[in-house]
């Protein structure tokens, strides 16, 4: 996680250089940019790790006031372990594509600014994503990686290591996206929970970059003072 905090910060100094951001290095080649529409076009995904992303915005009125747009996060089957499947829910039935069962991680909303603060998770009609277990979400967190120059190489860098430095926080938007599913199935017996318009965004969380990499650090200087010194086998301690 410290490493992923040196990461982004190092992404954002190199883009302000030029006075570009994530949001405007990612749109940098699109002529416009549309409500709805995925940018890149085809969306970002990375053969080997068979993680995938891609940005867009809502129209104002269906958005929150202070995001400009967001990303979606998905590991594909292919990046899975082998011991991981979907969960048989409601309405499903799997893919002809082998790769096709793609599981959403998490979203990432941006400021006008370019900067990250918000997380949330999101209900499966939102994406259109195959339903995993969340203990089995969590665990493909440390699986994402987008580890190629194109379209941009350093939003491939800083999409990677947000995902890294915020994985306590993306775990527990996870278990309580779980947790408001399941409560939603019992108020609304009626429905197919995973696709009720109602229900959007399952958990939100704001977040500080910042705030993050000075928690982190300062939970390693507490371990460090906490860990004894060892002496070396056969030494003895000097009075």
């Amino acid at each position: 996680m410290a490493e992923a905090g040196r990461e982004i910060l190092e992404c954002r100094r190199a883009l302000a250089k030029t006075g570009d951001n994530i949001v405007a290095e990612l749109l940098r080649a699109e002529p416009e940019f549309f409500e709805w529409d995925h940018y890149p076009v085809g969306d970002v995904y990375d053969g080997e790790t068979h993680s995938q992303y891609y940005y867009h915005a809502h129209p104002p009125d269906a958005r929150d006031p202070d995001e400009h747009g967001h990303f979606h996060t998905f590991l594909r089957p292919k990046g899975m372990p082998a011991d991981m499947h979907p969960l048989p829910v409601p309405g499903w039935s799997p893919p002809t594509d082998e790769n096709g069962a793609l599981c959403h991680l998490v979203a990432i909303s941006m400021d006008r600014r370019g900067d990250p603060y918000r997380l949330f998770t999101v209900n499966r009609w939102v994406t259109g994503e195959t339903w995993y277990r969340g203990a089995d979400v969590v665990r493909m967190l440390d699986l994402f990686a987008i580890d190629q120059a194109r379209p941009s190489w350093p939003v491939n860098r800083w999409i990677t290591a947000m995902v890294c430095l915020f994985k306590p926080q993306i775990a527990s938007l996870v278990t309580a996206r779980d947790r408001r599913i399941a409560a939603w199935r019992r108020s609304h017996p009626e429905g197919d929970v995973f696709e009720d318009r109602r229900l959007e965004i399952a958990a939100a969380e704001r977040i500080s970059v910042e705030a993050q990499i000075a928690a982190v650090e300062a939970a390693l200087a507490e371990e460090r003072v906490s860990v004894p010194a060892r002496t070396r086998p056969g030494s003895r301690h000097r009075p």
